[in-house]
């Protein structure tokens, strides 16, 4: 039986040998020799460690003492052959405890090895190169539904290998849900016709990510027609489909509205888009392969384009604002913006210059700035521009110590031509006025409008004497006024007009800009009240007249609420020069300046609102008083006559005013006279008449004051319910001595007799002007011949004391 063993080892191919407890081999066969190179008789001498190539001396006896412990063992390691090459080695031992000896069989298993590694190597690459492509596999048993994927797809799919089960199901439910009908009707689809699918699809991965895959499957089939096994590609598109929008994001923005040229390094064109087509006026064949210099307007220089490359190699982009030439000759602006595009080395590969017309915006910025700088009806310069010009001219004339000057305009009644003809015919004097002053005037001067009919003109560098500038000066505003003089021609009209010129005088920065025009208007009133179509010049008298007025008026605003005005009453007495009335005429008692005259602050009450509160204490003041006066015999029947100012009269609630006051009071009405003048009465006729006969219905008495000086007209006086007219004193004054006067005065009281009127005169100061009123049929008068108008307690006194 041994004998039989041994031959059978001695034949068999694996290799056989027998060790004992130690690991010295006692035994060895053939086809081990074969393997190792060492003869059977060498081997009985050696010690496995001489073998073992992979475990070293400890391990080999740890190794000893795991297969006693086991009994057996199945491992793979290495040997080294007696030529000193490497050998793969498959060892089956067993441990036989009563011999203490290890059987061992050794199997060569290098080529097997070999060929193992060169699967791996041929799977490693086929992995790499899905990798590589972003393609992954996939093979599908349909009879048993078992699915096979490659380590790729799951990297694809972004999916663990371990924890997911590849199945048909479950690969349709890592599929985009609006994309897996689509897949299942195509991989079905294709079992029914038996042809191959390609099919584009989205994945929606585990972590939200959406990627795009392209697959391709196949299949086979037995003779019936039956599917035995699909096999397919699942490639990884998403790059290429991002890159896919990209590209047609790029084409739809390159054919955007603004102009695209692209060049090569050398700026040669390469491709443009139609928006520059349509900018240019070029066509792409036109252009392609040329130097973009073909679109120079000629207005950049060589420094800006210098300035303009170095920008582009140094930051890789410029932008800005330049002039182009059309193909039609037009020269435009745009705004470019010049890109570098480099490659990997950071060469320039390309330029891409984009670009828009930016006519229409210029224009815009211009119209803007006319309308932030200038007036839109004379294009002249508006109060802004005039004002910046006037803040650079008068630091320039302290440096040198020129004069300069300011001339303030404004045209002669201007406003009657807009109420008669209409604002188009003023806007048309307007525009010719401005036209026929700049004429008069150098380019460099500035003529402005400030609005309405007011135009200021700006003169510099007059000389550095006064005296000289003011003359040279003198002839331009002169000359200015003369122009505006001559006749207009307004449509199919023609019309006369004047100016009223200020002039203001300046050298240095010492008056602020707002004095300097303040006094130049100032002037330029003085010119209107010297008769209109004047010029003059600031005088600082002026100056001090106007500041000492401004703070009259300051004043005047607090003179009620500090119970500053008084009512003095003048005497009005008939031919036996018994009292008939009074008329009341306010006073102001200023606590510092003493008793200011009417005539001082009267007109500042008129120019403001003022006269309406002074209007209304003094009518509120007279009633209290003839409330007080009917308690007494003396002045039971007098009256009391109020002047009634045009803007007071024209409240529109002016007779709700007077019924109040006489209710409040509690006074007979016709002891009320409110003396009215004629600019008053013939400002709006057909209102004034409504509201007199309104005054009348309520027993107050009205009489015209200072008649005979207005323009008024027997129709308008016939209309008016008066009860008597006033004889102004001026033609009390001389009718002794002018006989123009004396028929004056008397054709007035015939008028008054002859519409049955009564008739006062004023001003009576001598007894031959009384001998003459009374001879010619006036029976009542008031003037200093009888009294001067007095506080009331005097007035009283006069009467013998109440």
């Amino acid at each position: 039986m041994l004998l039989r063993h041994k031959i059978v080892l001695d034949t068999a191919q694996d290799g056989f040998w027998v060790t004992d407890a130690q690991g010295k081999l006692i035994e060895a066969n053939e086809a081990y020799a074969r393997i190792s190179g060492y003869p059977v008789d060498e081997l009985l001498t050696m010690h496995i460690s001489q073998l073992e190539a992979q475990e070293a001396g400890e391990e080999v006896r740890a190794h000893i003492e795991k297969v006693i412990a086991q009994g057996h063992d199945l491992f793979e390691t290495r040997h080294r052959h007696k030529d000193g090459h490497l050998i793969d080695i498959e060892i089956s031992t067993t441990h036989q405890p009563e011999l203490q000896q290890f059987f061992v069989f050794c199997r060569d298993i290098t080529g097997r090895k070999r060929v193992q590694l060169e699967m791996q190597r041929s799977q490693d690459l086929l992995n790499e190169a899905q990798h590589l492509g972003q393609l992954g596999s996939w093979e599908l048993d349909v009879a048993s539904g078992e699915l096979r994927w490659s380590d790729e797809i799951y990297r694809i799919f972004e999916l663990d290998p371990v924890t997911f089960a590849p199945s048909y199901e479950n690969f349709l439910s890592v599929i985009h849900p609006d994309d897996r009908d689509k897949v299942n009707q195509a991989y079905t689809q294709s079992l029914e016709d038996k042809q191959p699918y390609d099919v584009v699809h989205r994945l929606l991965t585990g972590s939200g990510h959406v990627k795009w895959v392209r697959e391709h499957c196949t299949s086979d089939f037995d003779e019936a027609g039956k599917p035995l096994r699909s096999v397919g590609a699942v490639q990884d598109i998403t790059e290429q489909k991002c890159a896919e929008d990209q590209l047609r994001i790029a084409a739809a923005t390159f054919e955007t509205h603004e102009a695209i040229m692209i060049t090569d390094p050398d700026g040669n064109i390469l491709r443009v888009n139609r928006a520059f087509e349509e900018t240019t006026g070029y066509n792409a064949e036109e252009v392609l392969g040329k130097n973009p210099r073909i679109l120079g307007s000629g207005r950049q220089d060589k420094e800006f384009y210098a300035e303009m490359w170095r920008r582009l190699k140094e930051d890789g982009s410029w932008t800005g604002e330049m002039w182009d030439r059309r193909k039609g000759g037009q020269v435009y602006p745009k705004w470019l913006t010049i890109t570098a595009v480099r490659n990997e080395q950071g060469a320039t590969t390309e330029f891409v210059a984009i670009f828009s017309d930016i006519t229409a915006r210029k224009q815009a910025e211009e119209e803007i700035r006319n309308l932030a700088f200038y007036d839109a009806l004379t294009q002249l310069p508006n109060r802004r521009l005039l004002l910046d010009r006037l803040r650079l001219a008068l630091p320039a004339s302290a440096r040198s110590l020129s004069y300069g000057a300011l001339l303030f305009l404004d045209m002669d009644r201007f406003k009657v031509l807009n109420d008669t003809l209409g604002h188009d015919y003023g806007d048309l004097l307007l525009i010719e006025v401005a036209v026929r002053i700049k004429h008069c005037v150098r380019e460099v001067d500035t003529v402005a409008r400030l609005g309405g009919d007011e135009f200021v003109i700006l003169i510099e560098d007059l000389g550095k004497d006064a005296a000289e500038s003011s003359q040279r000066v003198a002839l331009i505003a002169e000359k200015i006024r003369v122009a505006l003089t001559e006749p207009y021609r307004l449509r199919d009209s023609v019309h006369r007009s004047s100016p009223s010129i200020g002039v203001s005088l300046y050298r240095g920065n010492a008056e602020p800009v707002e004095v300097l025009l303040k006094q130049a208007d100032m002037a330029m009133y003085q010119a209107k009240e010297a008769g209109r179509n004047a010029v003059r010049f600031f005088d600082p008298a002026m100056q001090l007249a106007v500041e000492t007025r401004a703070m009259l008026e300051a004043d005047l605003r607090n003179a009620i609420a500090n119970r500053e005005l008084r009512l003095h009453y003048q005497v009005q007495v008939d031919k036996e020069f018994r009292p008939l009335g009074v008329e009341a005429l306010v006073r102001w008692q200023h606590p510092t300046r003493g008793m200011v005259s009417p005539g001082q602050f009267i007109p500042i009450a008129e120019e403001s609102s003022l006269i309406l509160d002074i209007g209304a204490w003094v009518l509120e003041t007279a009633g209290a008083q003839l409330a007080s006066w009917r308690n007494y015999r003396v002045t039971r029947e007098l009256s009391i006559a109020v002047n009634v100012s045009a803007a007071q009269f024209h409240q529109q609630d002016f007779v709700e005013q007077i019924a109040a006051l006489l209710r409040r009071h509690g006074v007979e009405p016709l002891r009320l006279k409110l003396e009215l003048t004629e600019s008053v009465v013939m400002a709006d006729v057909a209102d004034v008449v409504a509201k007199m006969h309104a005054l009348k219905a309520l027993g107050v008495k009205l009489s015209m004051d200072d008649f005979g000086t207005g323009y008024s007209s027997l129709a308008y006086l016939k209309k008016l319910p008066l009860d008597q007219l006033k004889i102004d004193q001026s033609f009390v004054r001389d009718i002794a001595i002018d006989s123009n006067d004396a028929v004056m005065v008397r054709t007035i009281i015939d008028l008054a007799q002859n519409f049955d009127l009564d008739v006062v005169a004023e001003g009576v100061e001598t007894d031959a002007q009384r001998l003459f009123l009374k001879q010619h049929g006036c029976d009542a008068y008031q003037g200093y011949l009888f009294s001067k108008p007095v506080p009331v307690e005097e007035f009283e006194r006069s009467l013998g004391g109440l």
